[in-house]
């Protein structure tokens, strides 16, 4: 952050398990044009050609962000077996399909239990998404 807004302060406050990092400059719409007024959910989401450019060149790097921010993995019970499972929520259908598409460039199949919610089960695709996504810290 500090190489994009040069001259103006960063700031750093530690908090349980995460460090917060900040600043203020009113560009920083330019750089995120997602960003904007009422609920993420209800208006479109999308990509600029070149944030585009850069999630297709690293969609590992988009979905573990995406993991840690609207995901989790979980202990799926099924009778007496336990199976691991990664869950993505997110209530905005572009948001979902950034994700979706990402898992797709990187061969991780997906389905959709319910309307906010993406589903990646099958054993191979999870481990797949253990080294890709790593622990939560």
């Amino acid at each position: 952050m500090a190489a994009v807004v040069r001259g103006r302060r960063v700031s750093r406050q530690r908090a349980p398990g995460c460090l917060i990092v900040g600043a203020y400059w009113k560009h920083w719409v330019c750089l995120f044009p997602q960003h904007g007024p009422g609920r993420k959910h209800s208006r479109p989401i999308e990509l600029a050609p070149w944030q585009g450019e850069i999630a297709r060149a690293h969609p590992d790097q988009l979905l573990r962000g995406l993991v840690h921010s609207d995901g989790c993995r979980v202990a799926n019970r099924v009778r007496t077996k336990v199976y691991p499972r990664y869950f993505f929520s997110n209530r905005s259908l572009d948001v979902q399909q950034i994700f979706c598409r990402a898992c797709e460039d990187l061969g991780v199949s997906w389905t959709r239990p319910s309307f906010k919610h993406i589903s990646v089960a099958r054993a191979a695709d999870v481990a797949k998404l253990d080294v890709i996504v790593g622990t939560k810290e």
